[in-house]
């Protein structure tokens, strides 16, 4: 998910960066709705939830930038986004934003097919059809309404109160007013549909033309287009309420078209896209200095400007600022609650890629020093860790930390064995499992990995979670055990009764054997959450509404009851 930005965010950007270059235009045509747009995005983001997946992005961005610049569209500057849904699609906000899911990206499209996803989208933005629909335009106004609904109301309440509505990821937390819960709903409400709704067969096709032929001047294979559609054909279900077919429906006419103008069309020789690149990183950038960026969308602006152009001084700093927040705040802990895995982790990630991109930038050399400083500190903590260990006495907050920071210690197979068993305590049977088989990884032979063979033997017939049966049928799973997880997930798949637990299996698994079955019930538990929120509506009880309503937007935002609460929000506001 999208963090927070802290104090330090943007502070290279915004005090101590080097001058841009300046551009006499204005950043943008509509400042008002460029960052409603962008607040949308935002939301979008911190709903859905970014996948940590550099390589993809840069992918996603180098195709997308290569077609924007044949577009001539100058009113708003373009930015992609990766998105953690399971279903494969793609969405654009009038704003430029646009956003493909990690479902699209798993179906391995190639580049002329993602080129011409890309290319569709750009079309969206460049015919303006999300301010030339009115329910849209609408809807994008009513979001900083909802948010600003919930805030004003909150100012007129004496004190805090807790509410019950649970917090996604476990925590509890103070309300300090329902009403303020009631907006963010109703945001996220709005941001799903202004992505999930489809356009109409005009501006579909419209976007299609725009995109087939942009994808062409960019130099990518004119039928693309075709192939993207045959592609999507033959993987995805062919029930038209799914994924991509229903927020870009018309698909066999579309197709008919798409190969129709494949062969009118002609592949140009692709152009150096540096400049424009550039230029749009450094509107960016100006537009983060604006007083109507919030925190939010600062952080959203400084991420999209280093993808937009993820070489030079300011991209060193922007990536420098991200690295040093992440370092300060695990350096703000207790030594033994650090992770320094994952920020060393996050150094190498930046290494390797400004390495491949400027093998000769000095800011190889600041971020090796930084990297080894890291490390270094983290074997200083060792011995502590390992008298912990060998004390008996710790919690497992420990355990996880320790595999973080020394994954290849020599006790790190048996910290794993004890760390399964202690999740599979706790309940925490997917966590379970994957430790397990990650002990058989580290330990392939010897009593540990016996030892995890017979718990996961055990562990079997009692799972309940279906992710957790999930990891148990893949490949690296003994025949035995695989096939009596593949039974004990069929046996499930239609009949499980916690929308939770489907959601996490299809963002998981979202070709798994059982997705099918597991979507359908995933469907229907929505759908009997949403006639409870009917109900307690009906007798006042807005707090246990609102559960309800919360559990459907976070674990099944693409089902029809997700649709029908969409509608409402709207027709209530």
């Amino acid at each position: 998910m999208l963090r927070r930005a802290t104090s330090a965010t943007l502070l290279f950007l915004l005090l101590g960066g080097p001058a841009l270059a300046v551009d006499p235009r204005p950043a943008v045509a509509d400042e008002e709705l460029f960052f409603k747009s962008l607040e949308a995005a935002a939301q979008a983001v911190e709903q859905f939830g970014a996948p940590r997946d550099e390589a993809t992005l840069a992918r996603i961005n180098a195709i997308g930038y290569r077609i924007a610049r044949h577009s001539g569209f100058d009113k708003y500057p373009f930015s992609f986004y990766l998105i953690d849904l399971p279903e494969p699609n793609a969405f654009a906000l009038p704003g430029g934003q646009i956003f493909v899911t990690r479902g699209m990206v798993d179906i391995g499209l190639s580049d002329d097919a993602l080129a011409a996803l890309l290319g569709h989208e750009i079309g969206h933005v460049v015919h303006q059809h999300g301010v030339r629909m009115q329910r849209r335009a609408t809807l994008l106004n009513v979001l900083s309404q909802a948010v600003m609904i919930g805030v004003m109301l909150q100012t007129h309440r004496t004190g805090p109160s807790y509410s019950p509505v649970p917090d996604p990821y476990g925590i509890e937390r103070q309300d300090r007013g329902g009403d303020l819960v009631q907006g963010a709903f109703a945001a996220g409400m709005i941001v799903s549909e202004l992505l999930l709704r489809s356009y109409s067969r005009e501006f579909e096709d419209e976007a299609d033309e725009e995109g087939q032929r942009l994808a062409a001047a960019a130099g990518f294979a004119p039928d693309g287009a075709a192939r993207l559609m045959a592609q999507l054909g033959s993987r995805l279900p062919q029930s038209r309420e799914y994924g991509y077919w229903r927020t870009h429906p018309f698909f066999d006419d579309r197709l008919r078209s798409a190969e129709a103008r494949g062969t009118e069309l002609r592949r140009l020789e692709p152009r150096p896209d540096d400049e424009f690149r550039q230029r749009t990183q450094a509107r960016l950038l100006a537009l983060a200095a604006s007083p109507k960026a919030g925190a939010e969308t600062r952080e959203l602006i400084a991420q999209a400007a280093l993808s937009a152009w993820p070489v030079g001084t300011e991209a060193e700093g922007l990536r420098r600022t991200k690295l040093h927040a992440q370092r300060d705040a695990e350096l703000g802990k207790a030594p033994l609650a650090r992770r320094y895995g994952e920020v060393v982790a996050a150094y190498a990630t930046q290494l390797a890629q400004v390495g491949a991109l400027t093998p000769d930038s000095p800011f190889l050399a600041e971020l090796e020093r930084e990297k080894t400083a890291l490390e270094r500190e983290a074997a200083g903590i060792y011995p502590q860790a390992l008298a912990v260990w060998q004390s008996g006495v710790y919690e497992t907050p420990f355990l996880e930390t320790f595999l973080v920071n020394y994954p290849e210690a020599e006790i790190a197979p048996e910290v794993a064995l004890v760390l399964g068993e202690s999740y599979s305590r706790l309940g925490r049977q997917t966590e379970a499992v994957e430790k397990l088989l990650r002990v058989r990884e580290l330990a392939p032979e010897g009593p540990l990995a016996a030892r995890a063979h017979q718990l996961l033997a055990g562990l079997v017939p009692r799972l309940d979670r279906l992710a957790a049966l999930g990891e148990l049928t893949g490949e690296r799973v003994e025949p035995e055990l695989r096939e009596a997880a593949g039974r004990r997930l069929a046996e499930l798949a239609g009949s499980y009764a916690d929308i939770a637990d489907g959601a996490e299996y299809l963002r998981r698994f979202p070709m798994g054997a059982e997705e099918e079955k597991v979507r359908a019930r995933l469907d229907r538990l929505a759908m009997d959450l949403y006639g409870e929120v009917v109900l307690y509506q009906g007798i006042g009880d807005s707090v246990r509404a609102l559960d309800r309503i919360h559990r459907i937007l976070t674990h099944a935002p693409a089902s029809p009851a997700a649709d029908r609460l969409r509608e409402k929000i709207v027709v209530d506001s």
